[in-house]
């Protein structure tokens, strides 16, 4: 397969950057692979993980919540408002995390502060689905 060059960045830092096979990317209109010569597009990010294929063998996963993904001639960019690499989860603090957003929803008054306690636990209900825990 023909490689193609894609980085990956998030405010805290490079996640990645090189030459891949393909790139699953979680589009907020629905997920699509990014191959070699794929047509220029550029999307926004929902909540989920982006697959990185460097190689038959060697292949990446990194949650990803919110973001853009621009697809060039010169390759794809992806710029993740937060982007963690699935290897580096602790299973016992993202189960600690989701309790205590569930108590913040449980806690928080109606309107604004209820509506952002619900898409944190949202996210991290995702981020929990996406381990596969």
């Amino acid at each position: 397969m023909a490689a193609f060059h894609f980085e990956l960045v998030s405010p805290e830092q490079l996640l990645f950057s090189g030459e891949v096979e393909s790139v699953v990317v979680p589009g907020t209109e629905g997920q699509f692979t990014v191959l070699k010569y794929h047509a220029p597009v550029m999307t926004t990010l929902k909540p989920g993980v982006v697959e990185v294929e460097e190689s038959p063998a060697r292949k990446r996963r990194v949650f990803v919540r919110g973001g853009f993904a621009d697809v060039a001639p010169t390759g794809l960019t992806v710029l993740a408002e937060q982007a963690i690499a699935l290897e580096d989860f602790d299973a016992a603090k993202l189960a600690q995390e989701i309790k205590n957003a569930e108590e913040d929803v449980a806690d928080a008054a109606a309107g604004e502060s209820k509506r952002a306690a619900s898409e944190k636990l949202d996210q991290l209900r995702e981020l929990k689905a996406a381990l596969g825990l």
